[in-house]
């Protein structure tokens, strides 16, 4: 069982919550694919904190009432997601376009980029926007996503790796 808030967790509950009050903790843990303990214990944390209150609306049923302090919550934990991924956009893009000076400085206009999802993405059109084409040629040099590291292969001998550091990590 989990013993610290997430409150990345806690924003989409409290999002789920406001569209659907009547959605069931069955049916919000197999949305975030956690188990319900999870979910219940997010929501009686939630509860005890006075951002989300609940009616018995049946004898079985439950209903999830979000308080005015709970959507102040809400729109403080959007603000700081939006806050944290701009951060972390931002990084990749610095750790990008210093691989790329690399690159130009050893005598290359094109890169293979090995990795997908939103890093990736990032890396492509950093890449497109500083005039580095985007090749699967193997002379090109390599750039290789690791989870939140970017890591510069020049030759096949020498590997510069440039760990990015989000600064989220415990």
């Amino acid at each position: 069982m989990e013993t610290s808030p997430d409150p990345n967790r806690e924003m989409v509950l409290l999002e789920k919550i406001e569209y659907d009050p009547d959605i069931t903790q069955a049916s919000l843990a197999a949305q975030l694919g956690v188990a319900v303990g999870t979910v219940n214990w997010h929501l009686k944390r939630l509860v005890s904190k006075g951002y989300v209150k609940v009616k018995r609306a049946q004898r079985r049923k439950l209903r999830y009432i979000i308080t005015s302090e709970g959507i102040a919550f809400r729109a403080r934990l959007t603000v700081n997601y939006i806050e944290q991924s701009m951060h972390l956009y931002r990084l990749v893009r610095e750790r990008v376009r210093e691989a790329i000076v690399e690159i130009k400085l050893a005598g290359y206009d094109s890169v293979q980029i090995q990795g997908d999802g939103d890093i990736a993405d990032i890396c492509r059109l950093t890449c497109l926007e500083q005039g580095i084409a985007i090749t699967e040629s193997p002379e090109a040099p390599l750039v290789e996503l690791r989870d939140l590291q970017v890591i510069l292969h020049l030759e096949e001998t020498k590997e510069e790796q440039v760990p990015i550091s989000t600064g989220l990590e415990e």
